[in-house]
């Protein structure tokens, strides 16, 4: 039986649509959400294993905001990008044209592998006036506080990689390791809203187009974080990150924001690398404070 989703009645308010557009030689699925004349519009950047949906909660507590929120090529409803290696410069070229096409001018936000390719891109001059980077990967992924599980990670998917191509497919789909991920990343204790985050994982976290997809932005994702790209990017930066986070912990996220010309960090405590699912209140009000005209003048 589907969970509970805490945050139904909130999106039912807010408009909806899913479009399609090409980007980079493929297919990019996007979806629109609240009002077509709001003065802001957010570009959002998903996570690794994830899609639109994820960000959803965050995208409930922002009503008066016009959210642009594409599945990354290989994952959800986009398609891989044609002849294309799945690196994070791949990435990168790719939200710089999806953005030039679908939302120019936007502030753009990134979430965990999301934060890397919008660093990336911002800092490789995709024009946005603001970033915004939520559970941002502030620090290499293998000397977390879970570093041996981040390994553990790397060998699974050099075995889903390697292994005949079902039986690589199948390992890397599994229900239960997909849960065990789940329960790792979840802090709260609410049973709840454990469950909505469970039912989230299982039904979205195998959504990628092949196996070939996943490994490329894995490796991606374990190979950079945003301190190589913090200091070329001079746009105000708002850092939303986690006291609990086991993928990056707090004190590289605080070294992480003097590293750019121009950050704000708020911490939120109590939870880890899921601020989108467990605290997208306290997110969404960072977010609002500093999309206002003063937000954005600090620091």
């Amino acid at each position: 039986m589907t969970a509970l989703n805490p945050y139904a009645a909130q999106l039912a308010d807010i408009p909806v649509e899913r479009r399609e557009i090409a980007a980079l030689g493929g297919t990019t699925a996007y979806w629109v959400y609240g009002p077509a004349d709001a003065e802001t519009t957010v570009l959002a950047v998903h996570g690794f294993r994830g899609e639109h949906h994820g960000l959803e909660p965050v995208v409930a507590q922002l009503p008066g905001i016009r959210i642009v929120s594409p599945d990354l090529p290989g994952f959800g409803e986009s398609a891989p990008l044609p002849g294309r290696t799945h690196t994070l410069e791949t990435y990168a070229e790719w939200l710089t044209a999806f953005a030039a096409a679908a939302a120019p001018g936007s502030v753009v936000l990134g979430h965990s592998f999301g934060s890397i390719v919008a660093a990336a891109a911002v800092a490789g001059g995709l024009p946005t006036e603001r970033l915004i980077l939520v559970n941002p990967i502030g620090a290499p992924a293998l000397e977390g506080p879970r570093g041996v599980l981040t390994r553990l990670a790397v060998f699974y998917y050099w075995a889903g990689a390697r292994l005949p191509r079902r039986a690589g497919e199948s390992l890397l789909r599994s229900p239960a390791i997909v849960r065990a991920m789940s329960v790792s990343m979840a802090k709260t204790k609410d049973p709840e809203l454990r469950r909505f985050i469970h039912d989230q994982h299982d039904t979205y976290f195998s959504r990628f187009a092949d196996r070939d997809v996943l490994r490329d932005a894995f490796v991606a994702s374990v190979s950079h974080d945003v301190r190589e790209f913090a200091p070329r990017i001079a746009q105000p930066t708002l850092l939303i990150a986690a006291q609990k986070d086991d993928i990056t912990p707090i004190e590289a996220e605080r070294t992480l924001a003097t590293l750019f010309p121009r950050a704000e960090l708020v911490e939120i405590p109590d939870v880890g690398h899921l601020i989108h699912y467990e605290t997208p209140r306290p997110a969404a009000s960072a977010i609002t404070r500093f999309l206002a005209p003063s937000g954005a003048d600090r620091r």
